[in-house]
């Protein structure tokens, strides 16, 4: 398997920043982020402007917006998203120190990659090879993000880890957890009534599964900046 090229399924393109601007809107983010929706519109508006289409991922920086908030934003089959019940603290997983935001609320994401190609690796073999691509990986709630507005990024037996984000320990070490999202069987705490609805879990750091690929990004950018992403963006919007 060649380590420079993905082999996930072509999705759809994302919607336009505009019609996700309406759906950060529609689904309350303003008032979780601190933020106006003309705020988010404006960000949108002038991404879009300069871009001339389709292709990043709208994101609000997660100090305004936790995992813990966000996912329950989710919907599958009308079945709202929820974060496991042995993951209290999802929202103190912070950026690996290889991952840098930008210090902005809002920012966007290009060249989102599933990452398919890399299932059955461990999350600890994982994260070298798409540093190897120039790759950086998402944070967890990135991936909640790219949920949001394209639903079928998640789809059974095809789902995916979020490796950007970890929790260190208060002796600096990281903790095994490596957090992901995947599809509930309504089994164990879950509660079968959560059975297809969209989840935020984790698995061990060394422990491989076929069905989680890692997703990634190539480049996170603000507004004013998004051309020069795109162009080191490849196969953006998938």
């Amino acid at each position: 398997m060649s380590e420079t090229a993905s082999t996930i399924p072509s999705f759809p393109p994302l919607p336009p920043l505009g019609t996700q601007a309406e759906r950060l809107i529609e689904s309350g983010v303003p008032d979780i982020a601190g933020l106006s929706p003309a705020e988010i519109r404006d960000v949108a508006g002038r991404a879009e402007a300069v871009m001339g289409g389709t292709g990043a991922l709208l994101a609000v920086h997660p100090d305004r917006a936790p995992a813990s908030v966000l996912a329950p934003l989710l919907r599958r089959d009308g079945k709202p998203g929820f974060v496991v019940v042995d993951m209290p603290d999802v929202d103190r997983f912070a950026p690996l120190d290889t991952v840098a935001l930008p210090e902005a609320p809002l920012y966007l994401l290009t060249g989102l990659d599933r990452g398919d190609d890399l299932a059955n690796r461990s999350p600890n073999e994982a994260l070298p090879a798409l540093t190897a691509r120039s790759r950086t990986p998402l944070l967890v709630t990135e991936g909640i993000h790219w949920v949001l507005q394209q639903p079928n990024a998640l789809e059974r037996n095809h789902c995916f880890m979020t490796v950007g984000s970890r929790l260190r320990k208060a002796d600096g070490a990281l903790d095994s957890r490596t957090p992901a999202l995947w599809i509930s069987n309504g089994t164990g705490r879950d509660g079968r009534e959560r059975r297809d609805a969209p989840k935020v879990g984790w698995c061990w750091a060394g422990n491989r599964h076929t069905w989680l690929g890692f997703a990634s990004a190539a480049a996170r950018e603000t507004a004013d900046r998004i051309p020069a992403a795109v162009n080191e963006g490849a196969d953006a919007g998938r």
